[in-house]
Formats: structure tokens, sequence, C-alpha cells
């Protein structure tokens, strides 16, 4: 077996046991409100974090290219109250167009 398979079944029973442990506490633990806030916020930073890295970085470099032009489209037609489907494709069309006139 690999050192891959190895680190894939390792980590799928790391999530799993953490899940379980995520059962097993107590509910007036959990219903605090600081605890609350935030489970409520990290998902939220967390995909935020996501989204920043994924849009202005290439490997270990920083780089403004047509991804940070489409999220600014995207963030756009959000605030525009646009539909979902709409805004994934108004950033797509953007960074299409934008790459198509050259600014990779």
């Amino acid at each position: 077996m690999s050192m891959l398979w190895i680190a894939v079944i390792a980590a799928s029973v790391l999530s799993f046991g953490q899940k379980w442990l995520g059962y097993q506490a107590p509910p007036d633990a959990l219903d605090r409100p600081r605890i609350s806030r935030t489970t409520t916020l990290l998902p939220i930073a967390l995909l935020g974090a996501l989204v920043a890295t994924q849009t202005a970085t290439s490997g270990t470099e920083i780089v403004l290219d047509a991804r940070l032009a489409a999220l600014g489209v995207a963030v756009a037609l959000l605030l525009a109250r646009a539909p979902f489907l709409v805004v994934v494709i108004g950033a797509a069309a953007a960074a299409a167009v934008l790459r198509a006139l050259g600014w990779a």
C-alpha cells in the first residue's frame, strides 16, 4: 500500500473521529452565545479565505489577473441581488472576455 493511500485512510479515520466527538459534546456547551456565534461565522471566514487565495495567488506568487476582475463582477452582481446562476455566468464571462483580450 502506498503512502498516499495510508494518508487518505488516516485522514478519513481522523475526520470520522472528529465528527463522532462533535456528537458527544453536551448540548449546553454548544448553546453558549460565543460558541454559537463562532460556529455560525466560521464557514463564512473559511470560504472567504479560500476565495481570496484562489483569486489572488498562483503558486507562491500574488497575481492580479482576470480572476480578480471576475470576482469584482461577481460581487457587483451579488450586490445587485442577481440570481446565483447569473452571478456565476457573469463572472465566468468576464474572465473569458478578459483572457481573450490577452489579460491572463
